[in-house]
């Protein structure tokens, strides 16, 4: 995928960055659309998450939503053993 633009962003002390407008305009990332953030060995991906289908939100899922479904410690260990 040949490169369109490239714009810069400073990381603030809570690791937050502003998307400069041209880059929200050119995605059609607007005010409380929810991205998906993927990590490669060499970038970093910022994709609207309407990109994904249902397949893929568990792929997706945090740490904090999967730790819901936990049942017990019995489950955890469980789990360490496969």
């Amino acid at each position: 995928m040949p490169l369109v633009e490239m714009r810069t962003a400073k990381i603030t002390g809570k690791g937050q960055i502003a998307i400069p407008r041209e880059v929200r305009r050119a995605e059609g990332f607007k005010e409380g659309t929810k991205i998906a953030i993927l990590v490669y060995e060499n970038r970093v991906e910022l994709r609207s998450l309407d990109q994904f289908n249902e397949k893929m939100f568990t792929a997706l899922a945090s740490e904090k939503s999967l730790a819901k479904e936990w049942l017990s410690k019995e489950d955890d260990k469980a789990w360490k053993k496969l």
